[in-house]
């Protein structure tokens, strides 16, 4: 082993291999396995269809915005977020993309509570880092529940991982690796993905 990679905990050296093991895997699935739970169900919903893998993983760099609307995005960032201890971040948002499209005003209500329950509540079991003023109007909001009762908790949060979350999963090694792959599959002549990802 190298000077560099002894100085690292054992720990965070596991979290980054199998981190990079889980992306190498979407190269073979063009489908997100059972075990992703609302994070595969709300993307498959919103993703760009008939998309190309490689060119989605490409596309990942160029905005925030880009990664979230591909299925297979969401699903990496999320691995990413697991690694750094703070994929509650991604879950609440998407909790409350799926909570805007409910229509009934008695499953708003519900859902809503879940969601302050879960994610903003002091203490709770996924609590999201944000500002006390922000946690305050949500519980004021959840008096009278709408569709963008989270609008503010969620901005706030959103705008935390575009500024922190997502560069440092741009410049990670299994980010890198797996647009380097996607790239070399771009330019070959089939276009298709490779025959094997990077497992290391």
């Amino acid at each position: 082993m190298c000077r560099t990679l002894a100085a690292f905990p054992t720990t965070c050296l596991e979290r980054a291999k199998e981190f990079k093991t889980r992306l190498g895997i979407f190269l073979h699935k063009s489908e997100l396995g059972s075990d992703t739970g609302s994070v595969g169900k709300w993307s498959s919903k919103h993703s760009k269809e008939g998309r190309n893998f490689s060119e989605d993983v490409l596309e990942w760099k160029e905005s925030f915005d880009l990664l979230l609307s591909s299925k297979n995005g969401v699903a990496a960032f999320h691995a990413f977020l697991k690694t750094e201890f703070s994929e509650e971040n991604l879950e609440f948002w998407l909790a409350c993309e799926e909570f805007k499209q409910l229509r009934s005003a008695t499953k708003l209500a519900s859902r809503a509570h879940k969601i302050f329950e879960e994610f903003i509540r002091s203490e709770a079991p996924k609590e999201v880092n944000i500002d006390h003023e922000t946690r305050e109007l949500t519980r004021v909001n959840l008096q009278a529940v709408t569709a963008t009762c989270f609008d503010v908790a969620q901005g706030k949060t959103r705008t935390l991982m575009e500024k922190d979350s997502y560069p440092r999963f741009l410049k990670s090694p299994a980010y890198r690796d797996l647009a380097a792959q996607a790239a070399a599959a771009s330019a070959s002549p089939a276009g298709g993905s490779p025959e094997e990802p990077l497992h290391t």
